[in-house]
């Protein structure tokens, strides 16, 4: 990335290289100068000191044309184009000094005048060939010749005979050949910089162009002017024409660093190429006018009438032409138009107006490939499918607009907000400095916990934020992978936070990816078994039923721990093919069991369920067909799921209710560790109450009276309502007889017995059943 020093520099250069406001209010005041000096001059007086306007006006114009040409921000065509016009400007001001030089003793406009000045335009004509072409076929080219052509013949016609027809005898041949090459070189200027201002290929500012044909333009008039002997035209030129000059192009430069410094609304510069189109044939008109002029001084009445006839067919066709170039002009309006909107919905998210995923793309990589300072906030909204699910897309969709709009009311300027598709975010910020990005993210998990109002609902929508900065070859790709590996850590880390991306946490996720992977083949190959913890009678001391839990024997990592591979799972969606395998195969195994032991089996086993596998659609079926294959009955089978299972939405609590009336026994996993255990109990067809381990841990404890007070009221709470109540995690005698006393009746832990494959479990059932008989 560019180096503070770097950026430092280069804006010390950029503000010592704009032109500022002196030279404009140099070039004005010269103007103004002038003009004051005609209102108020001795017509007998002398004539010197309205020249000097002129010399210092283009002064002021090569100072703000060599500034911008030297800007380094600026791209390399541009600073060309801009030298180029300096050097314009020091030519015609060496002419305005040479004038001053003569205006006593030959005021007029000598080879000496003429000819800096004819210099100047050639400079004007190579900043604009060294500027970058538009694409054009050849037979555009070959149109494009035929109009300069059409034009420069035309003006050369009127120019000559101005000179030899209507021109008055003058003492000074020279003088008014060379008016005649300064107005036809000025007319071929004006063509030249009106048709690159209409070019939309152009990279200089098409207004900046704009202001600078008013240089060639007061060319042609005064020279028009000189040539018809107008005494007052030759007065104009000498005095106040070049300062015209030298502050247009003063104006211009100054319009072309104010577009470079901040985003100034472009001109609309193809609507202005019809003006183009249209100069031949109003080059064809001036010619047929000055034909019948001619006509009508030198022939007799029947010639007269065929040459008039013929012009009037000629304009006809030419207005006819116009016409037809109006329409197409309005045509192709519509058309650019349409293209524009196109461009814009290609461009922009249709549902909040953000930048969607291809703009904020296409921006990021213009920064990245100019070594820009960047930094990307992925804003993931925690939960949101459970919007969609309980209140309908409609809500969810205006939702999503009011956080699209709280995201860019607390974006600067100079950021780029962006939805990348369904719930995820995106900003673009301009700096790489960790801690800016993170206050960023910081401000706007802030703005997203105040509730939203939405139709009649008040809702809350965190979000989780991952936050990367651009290092050296860095990618846009790159940036929005290493983005959402940090999301899913902030994830990881309970949601509702963000966490910067580190290049540890690549290596993590490509571990899972890769342990994903292994988990498919894993299911396919058979190398997952199930280990059953026993869960037990406490008063009896009897087994009652087990807690079917998956194990995974890698043959390469040995015994993979759960807690690794089904967060993989869950994240990856294997957790539906391996719960339908835990399903069935509990199920098989307690059928085989009550099939070889009778009534010494266990009379249910507990499956854990994942909320994924509660939202499939065909997932009540699924253990339907199980039960009926098994031959097991409903009561048989109870299921486990979490409290954030169980507030997954409005798809997840219809799967329940139909499991409920299919009667399959559900229970409530860890209960009490979540935010709003009591009002599921009411919300929710709840038949088992397990209490979490951290509550079993802390009943014998006579200081911790908070665990106690829970588990007590857990047990309290299920008799109450008629719920079996289950403790989990049991490791020691005391504890036993402390839950036994508090009113459990069913536990599990390592105290009684660890999980157990099949076999053992097997014959730890026929134990206790014999003693229990016995």
């Amino acid at each position: 990335m560019t180096s503070p020093a770097t950026r430092v520099g280069r804006r010390r250069a950029q503000k010592q290289a704009r032109p500022g406001p002196l030279p404009l209010a140099v070039a004005f005041g010269a103007v103004l100068a002038v003009v004051g000096w005609l209102l108020v001059r001795d017509p007998t007086g002398p004539l010197r000191p309205g020249f000097v306007a002129g010399p210092v006006a283009l002064a002021a114009a090569f100072v703000a044309c060599r500034r911008i040409g030297a800007m380094i921000v600026v791209a390399r065509p541009v600073r060309g184009f801009w030298r180029y016009f300096s050097h314009a400007a020091i030519c015609v001001g060496i002419g305005a000094v040479v004038s001053l030089a003569y205006a006593s003793t030959q005021p007029g406009m000598s080879p000496y005048v003429a000819g800096p000045m004819l210099l100047g335009v050639v400079m004007a004509m190579l900043a604009f060939a060294q500027l970058p072409r538009e694409k054009r076929s050849a037979l555009r080219w070959a149109q494009l010749m035929l109009d300069g052509a059409t034009v420069a013949v035309a003006g050369a016609l009127i120019f000559w005979y101005v000179i030899v027809e209507l021109a008055p005898p003058t003492d000074d041949p020279a003088a008014q050949n060379g008016a005649a090459v300064v107005g036809i070189g000025g007319l071929i200027a004006l063509v030249v910089i009106g048709r690159a201002a209409m070019s939309p290929a152009t990279v200089v500012d098409s207004v900046a162009l704009r202001m600078l044909a008013a240089a060639p333009l007061a060319g042609v008039v005064v020279a028009v002017l000189l040539l018809s002997g107008v005494e007052t035209g030759r007065l104009w030129f000498n005095v106040l024409a070049l300062p015209v000059v030298g502050a247009a192009m003063t104006l211009a430069a100054y319009r072309q660093h104010l577009v470079l410094s901040r985003p100034v609304p472009a001109a609309a510069a193809p609507a202005g190429r019809s003006v183009y189109n249209a100069l031949p044939l109003v080059a064809v008109i001036a010619t047929a006018a000055l034909v019948i002029t001619v006509s009508a001084r030198q022939l007799d009445t029947d010639q007269r009438v065929v040459i008039v006839g013929a012009v009037l067919i000629a304009a006809f066709v030419a207005a006819r032409q116009l016409l037809g170039l109006r329409a197409n002009d309005r045509m192709l309006l519509g058309i650019r138009h349409q293209q524009a909107e196109l461009e814009r919905l290609a461009m922009h998210d249709p549902l909040t107006g953000l930048a969607n995923r291809a703009r904020f793309g296409a921006v990021l990589g213009e920064r990245l490939d100019q070594h820009r300072a960047a930094s990307v906030l992925l804003v993931d909204i925690d939960d949101f499918k459970m919007v969609n699910d309980t209140m309908g897309h409609g809500v969810g969709d205006q939702l999503l607009f009011q956080i699209a709009q709280r995201l860019r009311h607390h974006s600067a300027v100079t950021h780029l907000p962006s939805r990348l598709g369904g719930d995820e975010f995106a900003v673009l910020l301009d700096t790489d400095e960790p801690v800016q990005a993170e206050a960023a993210a910081a401000r706007i998990l802030a703005a997203l916990a105040v509730p939203f109002r939405v139709g009649e609902h008040q809702l809350l929508a965190h979000a989780s934020i991952g936050v990367a900065l651009a290092g050296p070859g860095d990618s846009a790709d790159e940036m929005l992978r290493n983005a959402d590996i940090a999301m899913y850590a902030a994830k990881a880390a309970g949601k509702a936070a963000w966490a910067r991306f580190e290049p540890r946490m690549r290596h993590e996720v490509v571990n899972h990816a890769r342990l994903g992977s292994e988990l498919h083949n894993a299911i396919i190959r058979h190398e997952l078994f199930l280990m059953y913890q026993p869960v037990f009678d406490l008063d009896t001391g009897r087994m009652s039923g087990a807690e079917a839990l998956v194990r995974w024997q890698h043959p390469a990592r040995g015994l993979v721990s759960p807690a690794d591979f089904v967060p993989v799972a869950e994240r990856s969606g294997l957790i539906v093919p391996l719960g339908s395998w835990v399903l069935r195969e509990a199920c098989e195994q307690l059928a085989r069991w009550q099939a070889e032991y009778g009534p010494a089996a266990i009379r249910s086993v507990n499956v854990n369920v994942a909320a994924r596998q509660l939202r499939e659609p065909g997932f009540v079926d699924e253990v339907a067909a199980v039960l009926s294959d098994t031959r097991l009955g409903p009561m048989n089978l109870v299921l486990e799921v979490t409290e954030s299972s169980v507030v997954d939405g409005r798809q997840v609590r219809d799967t329940l209710e139909a499991l409920h009336e299919l009667g399959v026994r559900l229970a409530l996993d860890d209960f009490g560790t979540g935010q709003s255990s009591l009002s599921l109990l009411r919300a929710f067809p709840v038949d088992v109450l397990k209490l979490d381990k951290s509550f079993v841990d802390g009943i014998c404890d006579g200081e911790d009276r908070g665990r106690l007070a829970v588990a007590a009221a857990v047990a309290q709470l299920a008799e109450y309502l008629d719920l079996y109540a289950v403790a989990e995690g049991i490791e020691t005698a005391a504890q036993l007889d402390r839950l036994r006393r508090m009113g459990y009746r069913l536990g599990q832990g390592y105290y009684m017995a660890k999980p157990l494959p099949p076999a053992e479990m097997a014959v730890l059932m026929q134990r206790t059943a014999t003693a229990v008989a016995a």
